[in-house]
């Protein structure tokens, strides 16, 4: 594939005859091979490219785009770092249709010369408009199919974290209650000893703000579910 996709405009019997009638004086292109190349000018959307980048964006920009969908998916596994990448695409390219659109209708209203107006008008920029509204369809169903899947891969990969890291933090209770020393590769974890601390510490206060909050308020304010989750996700953040 081509590093742009590009749209063609169709040349109507109808259409043709008009822009005739208003051309009549104009040196606009009058071959085939000369037609196609105006109409190729008409939009290079690149929505359907391998690249992400277009030519004429900034890379650091696409980069910076990139980086903030790490940030907030955080992704631990290749599989995981390809689906956000993925997501980081589509929706750079997402954000470029509404620029594209506002220069089809810029330039179907204000042509640089004769020739321009006759090649692309604004029926022209109406019909891309439409075929952009199909793309922007197609890609928004797409973002949305990667994040379930994303989403799906990570909460599995969560829920299996705070079993472990609950198991190994009853194991180290264990062993400090028998005065053994213990490490979590032991057993086959692969938390690190202070991971593992500072979740058994996390989940013993949170048990016991549990265990107040029923006896207060006649609920438990911190499900075992949730108790865990929350857990992990502070041992492993804060031993990064």
């Amino acid at each position: 594939m081509s590093p742009t996709s590009t749209f063609q405009i169709d040349n109507h019997p109808n259409r043709a005859a008009a822009n005739r009638a208003n051309s009549q004086h104009s040196t606009g292109p009058r071959t085939s091979a000369g037609k196609q190349r105006s109409s190729q000018n008409a939009l290079r959307h690149g929505l359907t490219a391998n690249t992400a980048v277009l030519p004429s964006e900034d890379p650091t920009a696409y980069q910076e785009h990139c980086r903030q969908f790490a940030d907030e998916y955080q992704p631990a596994t290749a599989t995981e770092t390809h689906l956000v990448q993925e997501l980081a695409d589509t929706s750079w390219r997402l954000r470029r249709i509404p620029l594209l659109e506002a220069d089809l209708l810029a330039r179907a209203a204000e042509p640089p010369n004769e020739e321009a107006a006759i090649a692309f008008d604004i029926v022209d920029a109406h019909r891309l408009i439409t075929s952009l509204g199909l793309h922007s369809a197609r890609l928004s169903r797409q973002f949305e199919k990667t994040l379930d899947k994303l989403r799906e891969i990570q909460s599995d990969r969560y829920q299996r974290q705070c079993r472990d890291l609950k198991d190994a933090a009853a194991l180290l209770e264990f062993h400090t209650h028998k005065g053994i020393p213990w490490e979590p590769s032991n057993n086959g974890f692969v938390f690190s000893k202070d991971q593992v601390e500072r979740a058994a510490e996390r989940m013993t206060l949170l048990h016991a703000a549990s265990t107040i909050g029923d006896f207060r308020f006649g609920s438990t304010i911190f499900p075992t579910k949730a108790l865990s989750q929350t857990s992990v996700a502070h041992a492993l953040n804060d031993s990064r």
